[in-house]
């Protein structure tokens, strides 16, 4: 196999998983990090088997205008992955927006007009798809976030105007290639590095008293290996089309911390007072007011909300099949503390 993909933000929670499934299937690959120069921040990229033959490193940054030009020059697929993912920010414009939307951008712009490039694949997020659990509907491919604002759940708003900035590009250049939208919800699993990703960092917060009380809070998980699976089925599957909630499961937290709980961590912090109730949710929202801004804003539109994603599209255009959810918190859990993040099952 002489493909080449390109793969940004390449030494990511996800992208590194992006990119051990490529070497492995006999791409090549060349894949970009802020600066290529410090080598020990990809180093398990390129411990990878495969990688000394078929892997390159390269830099490129988010917001710097042409960062992508020569980069995407020979290649066959792109999945651009980069974008900032944190919920408290100081300033949501510079900080979340501008480097969201203008990485986007940077990205369409250099891969159009590239002779022999077939698609790129975005990673957008179920952030795009709404922002406030409705108890009474299943969310799918055609609902977006028509709600969030710099205001209210800025990270959120990042991602929406992320993944229209790619949308929008298409439908006004019409390039060559065709373009697709992966839409994870909370992405969890084992790490290929030491660093926490945001998500994983909810289990650390679990079990370490965090959390002082299990509250009516509703999650979306699916695990990074399926997540970069999508990915890779997107990009070569001739049918793939426009975009792709990817969801294993959702799972209210009492279940998140029973699972935590039952397989070993029970004796630690995790919370145990039940307020996950009608009169919980009035007083969780009412305590979210001395949180930072973005924890407000996300408790105040999730608290006491059910939410549920129908996968029927990713499953039955890519063929991506799902880790048990239960399994994947439990990987999670001790691989966080083979890093020593949380305390050792015992």
């Amino acid at each position: 196999m002489n493909e080449l993909v390109f793969v940004s933000g390449a030494s990511g929670f996800l992208a590194s998983y992006m990119v051990k499934q490529l070497l492995h299937e006999g791409y090549r690959v060349r894949g970009s990090v802020r600066d290529a120069k410090k080598t020990a921040s990809y180093a398990h990229l390129t411990e990878l088997p495969g990688a000394s033959e078929r892997l390159e490193m390269v830099s490129a940054e988010l917001t710097t205008p042409h960062a992508f030009n020569e980069h995407v020059k020979g290649v066959t697929y792109v999945l651009h992955t980069a974008s900032p993912y944190v919920l408290e920010v100081k300033d949501p414009q510079k900080d979340l927006v501008d480097p969201a939307v203008m990485g986007t951008r940077t990205m369409m712009e250099a891969c159009f007009g590239v002779e022999g490039l077939k698609r790129v694949v975005i990673t957008s997020s179920c952030a795009a798809v709404t922002d406030e659990p409705r108890s009474d509907h299943v969310f799918n491919e055609d609902d977006w976030n028509t709600t969030s604002t710099l205001d209210r759940n800025p990270y959120y708003f990042s991602k929406v105007q992320a993944e229209k900035a790619g949308w929008s590009f298409v439908e006004q250049k019409k390039p060559s290639w065709d373009l697709v939208a992966v839409n994870p919800a909370m992405v969890i699993g084992p790490s290929m590095t030491k660093a926490i990703n945001t998500s994983n960092q909810v289990f650390v917060d679990l079990v370490s008293g965090k959390y002082p009380a299990i509250v009516s809070l509703m999650w979306g998980l699916v695990d990074v290996r399926d997540v970069a699976d999508a990915h890779i089925r997107a990009m070569r599957e001739p049918k793939a089309k426009g975009r792709y909630v990817c969801v294993a499961e959702s799972l209210k937290m009492r279940d998140v911390v029973s699972i935590v709980a039952a397989n070993g961590w029970k004796k630690t912090k995790i919370p145990s007072l039940g307020l996950d109730s009608a009169l919980g949710t009035a007083i969780g929202r009412l305590a979210a007011y001395a949180q930072p801004k973005g924890v407000r804003s996300y408790l105040q539109t999730n608290l006491g909300r059910e939410l549920h994603y129908d996968n029927a599209k990713i499953k039955d255009d890519l063929g991506v099949s799902f880790r048990p959810t239960s399994e994947s918190i439990v990987e999670t859990m001790s691989d966080l503390a083979k890093w020593g993040h949380v305390p050792k099952m015992g």
